[in-house]
């Protein structure tokens, strides 16, 4: 079975003291973070960056001491099984003016309630709620 690598980074921004966090809605109309494979030879904090700035048009610091990993196996596209395991960040974004990719067909900047109940799927959720004690507990 081929095993793959993702990194993504959950992006927040303040807005009157409230956390926003950023969904991206892609093309399969499932609402997630941004992520991508990593490339060889990029640390994992490297592809999350270059994948947000690849598919929202934005930048992001990544706040030290938050990773969180899961994996799942999944149909590639060539209908075989395949292993992915996919490592978040949390970053506060550097910049706010989305610009989406091919991949994605909306965005939304929301409040963490409406974030969580908006995702799709339920690892996406729980990371966000890890992220989401992380940024409160700073």
């Amino acid at each position: 079975m081929k095993h793959m690598y993702s990194a993504g980074i959950i992006v927040y921004r303040l807005v009157k003291k409230e956390v926003q966090y950023l969904l991206l809605q892609y093309n399969a109309r499932h609402w997630d973070f941004s992520k991508g494979g990593i490339e060889p030879n990029e640390t994992k904090e490297d592809a999350a960056l270059r994948e947000l700035q690849e598919e929202a048009g934005i930048s992001a610091s990544i706040d030290p001491g938050f990773e969180e990993t899961f994996s799942y196996i999944f149909h590639d596209q060539d209908k075989k099984l395949a292993h992915k395991t996919v490592y978040f960040f949390v970053g506060q974004a550097t910049s706010c003016e989305v610009a989406l990719s091919h991949e994605h067909i909306n965005y939304a900047w929301l409040s963490y309630n409406k974030a969580y109940e908006i995702l799709t799927y339920d690892n996406a959720k729980h990371a966000l709620s890890k992220a989401h004690d992380f940024i409160g507990h700073r």
